[in-house]
């Protein structure tokens, strides 16, 4: 935790919007869908969803695969918790609906499934998409299935399976890539090298908790660095890179 203020008030000093941002491509990224206030009609579907989940008191068996719960202390959890606590928060929620909306992917693969508040976000966003989501614990995936499935959500494939397990079969290439689990250094950057295969010229990959701990953030400045990114985007919750290769390397640590 202390780890995480000190590098919040770092990232304070360091971070700047819109102004000074010289490249087209993240200045209209930042304005037009980082910036936009708008009260998109979907909020109030998102809400909804989420509503649902947090009265939902029913207790389920979490297995943890990543770096475990800072919150929780047992494997039982009620749903109401995971949601309040562990869940995409409200304001992250909206922000990935509209980064879908403005970039109009059509093949996402979300990594850590939860309980289904980012892939509610993105199904909505892009209903024409096919959105492969992999989550690990059983419980936690029928849990998410169950609430897609109040919502009619069809364009969500969920399966129940550990990343690499996945990530060594799958042969697919994605748009639009969400990556929430595993978080420490190893993990995170054995993902990279597999989702790097997976990936074109306008492909975007974004990492959750990049400062989850000092390891966290190793494994996102290695990521930054590595040749193929070519614009990366810190936003303190989230690292955003891209693989445009019209474009020179450059990084940026914006304020959302």
């Amino acid at each position: 935790m202390i780890y995480q203020i000190v590098s919040y008030l770092k990232f304070l000093r360091r971070s700047t919007n819109q102004h000074g941002v010289h490249s087209p491509f993240v200045y209209e990224l930042i304005t037009e869908c980082f910036y936009d206030k708008s009260h998109h009609p979907e909020y109030k579907l998102l809400k909804q969803h989420r509503k649902l989940l947090r009265n939902d008191h029913e207790s389920i068996e979490v297995t943890d695969f990543g770096a475990g719960s800072r919150v929780f202390r047992s494997n039982q959890r009620k749903i109401s918790a995971i949601a309040k606590t562990a869940g995409v928060r409200k304001k992250r929620q909206q922000l990935l609906f509209r980064l879908v909306q403005f970039l109009k992917p059509t093949s996402i693969l979300e990594l850590g499934t939860s309980l289904g508040i980012s892939s509610f976000s993105m199904s909505i966003a892009a209903k024409d998409a096919i959105i492969t989501s992999v989550e690990g614990c059983a419980q936690t995936a029928n849990t998410a299935k169950k609430y897609l499935e109040k919502f009619q959500v069809e364009n969500v494939d969920l399966q129940n399976t550990e990343f690499n397990t996945f990530l060594a079969d799958d042969k697919s290439e994605y748009d639009f890539i969400y990556v929430d689990g595993n978080h420490n250094k190893v993990a995170t950057l054995a993902i990279f090298e597999r989702l790097s295969s997976k990936v074109h010229n306008n492909s975007i990959i974004i990492f959750d908790d990049i400062y989850w701990s000092r390891e966290m953030t190793e494994a996102w400045n290695e990521i930054v660095a590595r040749p193929e990114v070519t614009v990366s985007i810190d936003t303190f919750q989230w690292g955003l890179v891209f693989f445009r290769k019209e474009q020179v390397k450059e990084h940026f640590i914006i304020r959302v």
